[in-house]
Formats: structure tokens, C-alpha cells, sequence
């Protein structure tokens, strides 16, 4: 027996990603629901024009937000997708295999990112492993914000599938800049809710370790300049959160 789909993706400005997610999802999800954290571009727009099931919706946080956004979804077979990705061909027909013959709670497949132009290939940003189609009676989004990850209940399995989940990040490498200085500010305020601690010796050697970890042993220098461009905002980013945290515990 084929299941039922509901698409979901949450979203803030989005014009620029929003159209070829939608597009991606077409004669794949039964409904596509967006939950849009009052946009002030042209996001609303775009989904109106492809009758998505649209909802506005105060952003408390990734993961507040997303969990939330399953509990309008019209059926408890959920694929979640972010504004910036969109499904390849291969995956595309994957989904539709396992709709006709869904086996487990869960299902991941590979992420594929496009920096800049240019599609990244090795270091922590391939193969990047996601769980997002599932029986979201199974589990629940968690992690610490804004680094969010589906989480299965005990017991429950998930499986992998062929085809990538292509992720359009950064158009700029100032863009990205940015936004690293945004997450690194989130992250260090969810690991000082969550109790932790920073020290001299994390700011130190924890963005050294990450750094090394991005581009020689994953072999992020195979990308070329862009490998060595998100290995070291990838340090920055790791050792300014760091020391975020260390201000809020001084």
C-alpha cells in the first residue's frame, strides 16, 4: 500500500531557494507544507503561486520551529527540507520507490553542498549524512540550535537510500561569513543553557582540531581554495564560539 507524503520546510526570506525546493518536491510529496517566519521578501509570493499549504509561524528556534512545523503536516510520513535544498533526480526516485513500499521508521540519504558555485566533494560537507524522511510518530527533532538533527526513538532504525539531497549554502564567501558569525553566536548560547563550559584550552585547540579534522584527514584540501576557505571559517567559527561561551561563564 503507497503511503501519503507531507513535505515540510520552514523558512525566513527564502526568495532566492524556495522556488526549486518546492519545484524538487513535486509529484513526490502529497502536500507541501511551508511554515515562514513572517518574510519580508518574496518568499510568500512564490508559495502562493505553487499552492503550498503556506503558515506563518513566531521562529523560537530550528529546532522549536521545525518541531512544530510536523505537527501541520496533514500526514505522519514526513520528508523535512530545508529552503536551500532540493532533491537530485536519483534521490527523487528513491522516495518514490520507498513510497510504495515503506520498511522502516526512518530513512537518510547523502548531502550535497554547492559553494559558491562549485559542488563540495570531500571534508565534513560530503558525505553529510541526513535523516529526513520518517514516521514523525518515531521521533523528534533535537541537537543544540541552530545545528538541528531528527532523532529516532529507541529501538527504532533508520535506512539509507541512493541519491543526493543537494544543498545550495552560500553564494558569497561574505555570506558565509556571516552567517558563521550568527551560528557561532546561537550555538554558544544554546551550550550555555544546556550547563557547559568553555576554557582556554577549547578556544585553543578545539578550532585547531576541527581544522585539521576538515581539511587533511577528510581531504577538504581536494576541493581546492573553497576547501581551504570553509576549513578556516570553520576554525573561526569553532573558537568564536568558544570564547562566546567563556564570556557567559566569566
Amino acid at each position: 500500500m503507497q503511503i501519503k507524503l507531507s513535505a515540510v520546510i520552514i523558512t525566513y526570506n527564502e526568495e532566492k531557494n524556495i522556488e526549486r525546493c518546492i519545484l524538487s518536491l513535486k509529484d513526490v510529496a502529497d502536500e507541501i507544507v511551508v511554515v515562514d517566519s513572517f518574510s519580508t521578501d518574496s518568499t510568500k509570493k512564490i508559495c502562493d503561486k505553487h499552492a503550498v499549504k503556506f503558515i506563518e509561524h513566531v521562529f523560537e528556534g530550528h529546532i522549536q520551529q521545525k518541531n512544530w512545523a510536523i505537527s501541520q503536516a496533514t500526514y505522519h510520513y514526513v520528508l523535512s527540507l530545508d529552503a536551500d535544498e532540493a532533491l537530485s533526480e536519483e534521490l527523487r526516485q528513491s522516495i518514490l520507490k520507498v513510497k510504495k513500499n515503506w520498511k522502516g521508521e526512518g530513512y537518510s540519504f547523502n548531502r550535497m553542498t554547492n559553494y559558491c558555485g562549485k559542488w563540495i566533494k570531500h571534508g565534513h560537507w560530503y558525505p553529510d549524512v541526513k535523516l529526513r524522511l520518517w514516521d514523525s510518530t518515531k521521533g523528534e527533532w533535537g541537537g543544540k540550535n541552530p545545528h538541528d538533527t531528527f532523532l529516532l526513538k529507541s529501538g527504532n532504525k533508520g535506512q539509507h537510500l541512493k541519491g543526493d539531497l543537494l544543498h545550495y549554502s552560500y553564494y558569497t564567501i561574505e555570506e558565509h561569513w556571516r552567517q558563521a558569525e550568527k551560528f557561532s553566536t546561537i550555538a554558544a548560547k544554546a551550550y550555555h543553557e544546556a550547563g557547559k563550559k568553555s576554557s582556554w584550552f577549547k578556544i585553543i585547540f578545539s578550532p585547531i582540531s576541527r581544522f585539521v579534522s576538515s581539511y587533511l584527514l577528510h581531504r577538504g584540501f581536494l576541493d581546492g581554495k573553497y576547501g581551504w576557505v570553509i576549513a578556516r571559517i570553520t576554525y573561526w567559527e569553532t573558537k568564536q564560539k568558544y570564547k562566546l561561551l567563556k564570556s557567559y561563564t566569566s
